[in-house]
């Protein structure tokens, strides 16, 4: 069984995502993380993520890489946003992708285009979605949370501009899958999110059988 998690930054796809493969016995892939790696990477060698033909360079990052705790900083994920743009980038990852997705057994993915481009096959899709405030908000909590001190409003703008770019990109755009369940956590806290994305999924899974 696989099962794509798809939506945009801050929405809490990641930890439902990590929720559903522990509730079904799944292995998960972050696929933003691999993005990330690659504009980590392409800043590390010194280059532009906004050349694409540098940040195709990035991609070619060891995998001790995804475990550096700096993949998951602001910085990186503004580079992996741009990073994410370029079609010779998304192709260069697509392959690690779909090998995770069909591995024998299923998977969970999460990301932005699981749904409509990795794994449009997958037997249950779910799109996870919150106001840009509520957004904003968790990842400043998550931020101060480990003592870094950046302005709520500068969050908000970045999730704003990172919201421009992944819907507005050419090559696989943020958007749902027309099959998608749509789940909006504005007004739900973490468990109440796990709990409606969980009910969701087993819903879509009953109706396979």
């Amino acid at each position: 069984m696989i099962i794509a998690v798809d939506g945009p930054t801050a929405s809490g796809k990641g930890t439902i995502a990590k929720a559903l493969a522990s509730h079904f016995g799944l292995p998960h892939l972050d696929t933003g993380l691999l993005y990330r790696a690659a504009g980590y990477q392409c800043a590390l060698n010194g280059g532009d993520v906004n050349n694409e033909e540098d940040a195709l360079a990035g991609c070619d990052f060891p995998d001790d890489l995804l475990s550096n705790p700096e993949l998951r900083s602001e910085a990186t994920g503004g580079l992996a946003s741009r990073a994410s743009a370029h079609p010779a980038v998304r192709q260069a990852l697509y392959e690690r992708q779909r090998a995770f997705a069909t591995q024998p057994g299923g998977a969970v993915l999460d990301g932005r285009d699981i749904g409509t481009v990795i794994a449009p096959e997958a037997d249950i899709k779910l799109f996870i979605t919150a106001s840009v405030e509520a957004r904003a908000m968790r990842r400043w909590l998550e931020m101060t949370g480990r003592e870094i001190e950046i302005p709520l409003a500068e969050i908000e703008q970045d999730i704003v501009r990172r919201d421009d770019r992944d819907i507005n990109r050419k090559d696989a755009p943020l958007r749902a899958a027309p099959d998608a369940r749509i789940l909006d956590t504005t007004r739900l806290n973490k468990e109440q999110a796990i709990a409606a994305a969980i009910e969701a999924a087993e819903s879509a899974a009953k109706a396979l059988r």
